[in-house]
């Protein structure tokens, strides 16, 4: 990161312009050493050598400004997997523009990796999923893109098609999908009752998110009062959102205690403190989490996880704790950076690794089979015959949450809703 700054800063002396463009950060970073400042120079003369042997001896010959604006590229890509570099037409294009499409995707090492779609757009009524591999974006390969020409690509006006080939695990063939693009509306909150059971599910981030999870918790107590015996909060395909609205709905459920430590260029670590108060009065809770559970919302999880407010039930998360900012150039383009993360509260860093449930659970399709035949004690020989000459009715069907989402094969909200009645049970008074 501080080499960055310096080489914003210093490539003034080799491309005008350039020197105007550095972060505002730059300023308050230690005046370096003269032995640094002589290892910087190294670097940008060596950048120059290159870059003047490309210019002239290239067979594809290209001028000086694209090479620079792809060189500024490079360092993005190299450095984060969410940076990228906008030009003034690619930013003037992309302010106000509608999301057509919603696929969150990352760009590492030349692989394009979907993080989730999100919920109710048109790529997840396409059928991607978190983890399908992008191959190609109409027919231009998508690892040899920029991470910022990807995002352009992915959109268009409604109506239009996107067509995406994808690679997905578990299939040894390519799939090839069709996107039609779409406004779509997220709604961040969704939220119902599971019989004494509060189901909140979460989408992403945005301003009304923390307001809305407050209504939905007020609106389990109308209904359900003293008889609500947990929350189950589904963070499941949640790739992020706005990052002051993820921290507000932590300290929703967090009476106390650190909801993340951010680390940026330099030491040490600020916390950021819950405040007092907890909107769910302590009430036992269970997070589902999966491999499409990203930034934000592994900030929310790891917080509560972390407090041991929550237990964690699902499959590990996807692994992104960058904190961006779009930081403005002097030809009227930007750069989108991540120039801090973010820490669990234990003081772990996630990047890269995801955080582990406490209870794995993978998802399972629930199909019914047929019983065929069977003998049972009226059909045995001499079998002694009921006088009543009735049968018995059958067994009503299994009360609960868990029943209410076992026809749709959803057995990790079935397993977060046997922990909160296992819990129920565990914390009722004996009744002898």
């Amino acid at each position: 990161m501080r080499w960055l700054a310096s080489v914003f800063l210093a490539a003034g002396l080799l491309f005008p312009g350039f020197a105007a463009a550095a972060p505002a950060s730059a300023k308050s970073l230690p005046a370096p050493s003269t032995a640094a400042y002589s290892s910087v120079y190294d670097d940008l003369n060596l950048f120059n050598q290159a870059f003047d042997r490309i210019r002239r001896d290239a067979v594809q010959q290209m001028a000086g400004e694209p090479l620079v604006r792809a060189a500024i590229a490079g360092m993005l890509a190299s450095l984060d997997p969410h940076g990228a570099y906008f030009d003034k037409k690619a930013l003037s294009l992309g302010r106000g523009a509608e999301d057509t499409v919603g696929l969150a995707v990352t760009l590492r090492q030349g692989t394009v990796r979907v993080i989730a779609p999100r919920e109710g757009s048109p790529a997840a009524a396409a059928g991607i999923k978190a983890a399908d591999i992008i191959l190609t974006i109409g027919k231009k390969p998508a690892g040899v893109m920029t991470l910022g020409d990807i995002e352009k690509r992915l959109q268009g006006p409604p109506g239009s098609v996107l067509e995406l080939q994808i690679e997905r695990a578990g299939i040894d063939h390519p799939l090839k999908v069709k996107v039609t693009r779409a406004l779509f509306s997220l709604q961040t909150v969704s939220s119902r009752l599971l019989g004494d059971i509060g189901y909140i599910r979460l989408a992403g981030f945005d301003a009304g998110t923390p307001a809305a999870v407050a209504a939905a918790i007020s609106d389990f107590r109308q209904k359900r009062g003293k008889k609500l015996i947990g929350i189950i909060l589904d963070l499941r395909n949640n790739p992020g959102g706005n990052f002051a609205s993820a921290v507000k709905v932590a300290d929703e459920f967090l009476d106390k205690g650190v909801i993340a430590l951010i680390e940026g260029p330099q030491p040490p670590s600020k916390p950021i403190r819950a405040k007092a108060g907890d909107l769910a009065s302590a009430l036992p809770m269970v997070v589902l989490i999966n491999r499409g559970t990203a930034d934000e919302a592994e900030l929310l999880a790891a917080a509560l996880k972390d407090n041991r407010r929550a237990v964690l039930v699902g499959r590990r998360s996807f692994g992104e704790s960058a904190i961006e900012a779009m930081i403005p150039l002097a030809d009227g383009g930007a750069i989108r950076l991540a120039t801090t993360r973010f820490l669990t509260p234990d003081g772990r860093n996630i990047e890269g690794k995801g955080i582990s449930p406490d209870i794995a659970v993978k998802p399972l399709k629930l199909v019914k089979i047929k019983e065929g035949l069977r003998i049972r004690e009226a059909d045995l020989p001499g079998a002694l015959k009921n006088p009543d000459g009735k049968t018995l009715p059958p067994a009503p069907a299994a009360a609960g949450p868990g029943a209410a989402f076992a026809s749709h094969g959803d057995e990790q909200l079935v397993r977060a809703a046997d922990i909160l009645r296992a819990l129920a049970i565990a914390k009722s008074p004996d009744p002898g």
